[in-house]
């Protein structure tokens, strides 16, 4: 298996994922990817920054725990998926959700099913700071809707 899973305070490259995907990967004909961004307005509220806290040992174990069941559900080839932790800027990376397999269908639907999954049950915790002061960021009732249609 090809799966590469880290949780990282540094930035990271998509053209180094992407190749990362792709290198060497002759068997696999589709790569779907995904990256997220701090951006400037959540719920109505005007964001100055993001920082993103978890319990290592849990969420590293959580996460692949999602990546296996995309594996038991889609035939894929490589997994890869970063998420940032500590303060984030506007407009910083946050995560990286890549996939690749041999058809379109299976790496597309494997990563809206990881990102659903890490929206939901991955154990990390925002809190954003605003104008106002800063607050932990709640589930948004949509996210878990999303995650609960793949049931």
């Amino acid at each position: 298996m090809h799966d590469h899973i880290a949780i990282q305070e540094q930035d990271f490259s998509l053209t180094q994922e992407y190749q990362a995907l792709r290198e060497a990967n002759l068997q696999d004909g589709a790569i779907v990817t995904f990256s997220g961004t701090v951006r400037d307005l959540n719920q109505g509220k005007r964001i100055q920054s993001l920082t993103l806290e978890h319990y290592p040992a849990m969420t590293l174990k959580c996460l692949q725990q999602i990546v296996a069941e995309a594996r038991n559900r889609w035939q894929l080839g490589r997994v890869r998926i970063i998420h940032r932790v500590g303060r984030l800027a506007l407009g910083d990376q946050i995560v990286f959700v890549g996939v690749s397999s041999r058809h379109r269908g299976d790496a597309f639907a494997a990563c809206e099913f990881i990102m659903d999954y890490l929206k939901t049950r991955a154990p990390f915790w925002k809190k954003e700071q605003t104008g106002n002061g800063e607050h932990w960021v709640e589930a948004k009732a949509e996210d878990q809707r999303k995650a609960d249609a793949w049931k």
